[in-house]
């Protein structure tokens, strides 16, 4: 990872956000804060590379589009890019708003990266407290973004800089003000690169600080990931691109195995969402090429 600058994948998913808020229609998930961390110089390197890059994409659009230069971004964001970044954040939102009715004060956001919800949502200032958990050198750059965009820190907006995927450190979480209150995390685009170990240890330490009611959302990969091909090799692109960026993909699940898991720390599965699902609540009726991931799975999970 390049000291300086955010994960790949957390750029990536951020460019997919923003290229959704300003030019899809109709909106999945409105990140219309997601342009602003991202200056016009890196909108543009990003739309150059995967312009040039629709040959690795699929050819045979490649020639349909070509000297298209728009309309083949339109096609590599909302085939590779956007689905899975907008559908699971739009659920995991919806989610969260009905755990803020039912008294969850904490939302501790794990592998962050350019996370929003804080700006979008300023009316939780004086009643939710949100935790940002991700690499030093992600937080680093997003802070100097903020900076750099005029953004004010809300006063309910803790960072906290650690490699969960190698430790997780609760006293970590505590020093920044973090209380055994009834919490909500949400894990998303994460668990495909922790092996089934490190996720499991993640969500027993995670649970062990937190009361009854507690719940996490996450995003989860079944067992075909490394066998689907997916449309226009998607899923098999997805795989490739992780580890090409230094980030590779090592994990996949039955759900019995996710149950279990789950089970282990004392939580119960209170919602899943399998991928026909999530087509059928996010993606239907569309004129685009936006439809859901064909290995990907959302699950909401509640501590007994």
């Amino acid at each position: 990872m390049n000291e300086s600058k955010p994960s790949i994948t957390s750029f990536i998913s951020a460019f997919g956000r923003a290229y959704h808020s300003q030019f899809d229609t109709p909106k999945i998930f409105d990140d219309f804060i997601a342009k602003d961390l991202i200056s016009q110089k890196e909108f543009r390197d990003i739309k150059e590379n995967m312009v040039q890059g629709i040959q690795f994409f699929n050819k045979d659009v490649a020639e349909k589009f070509k000297g298209n230069p728009e309309e083949i971004l339109k096609w590599v964001t909302q085939v590779q890019l956007s689905p899975t970044p907008l559908a699971r954040a739009a659920y995991c939102e919806k989610v969260l708003q009905n755990e803020i009715r039912l008294g969850v004060e904490q939302y501790v956001v794990l592998g962050a990266g350019l996370d929003t919800f804080c700006f979008r949502h300023p009316e939780f200032e004086n009643s939710l407290e949100i935790f940002e958990i991700d690499h030093t050198a992600t937080q680093q750059f997003k802070k100097a973004r903020l900076n750099e965009i005029n953004f004010n820190l809300p006063k309910n907006l803790h960072f906290v800089s650690m490699d969960f995927t190698k430790s997780f450190s609760s006293q970590d979480l505590f020093n920044e003000g973090f209380a055994n209150k009834k919490t909500f995390f949400s894990l998303l685009g994460v668990s495909y690169y922790l092996t089934k170990e490190e996720l499991s240890s993640l969500i027993d330490h995670l649970f062990s600080i937190v009361p009854e009611g507690s719940s996490i959302v996450f995003d989860y990969a079944d067992g075909r990931l490394f066998e689907e091909k997916g449309i226009s090799n998607r899923v098999a692109n997805m795989v490739k691109m992780a580890a090409a960026g230094g980030e590779p993909m090592k994990s996949c699940y039955s759900y019995a195995e996710i149950e279990h898991l789950l089970e282990k720390s004392g939580l119960l599965i209170y919602e899943h969402l399998s991928p026909t699902q999530i087509n059928n609540v996010y993606f239907d009726n569309r004129n685009d090429y936006l439809s859901a991931f064909e290995t990907i799975h959302y699950l909401h999970a509640v501590k007994k």
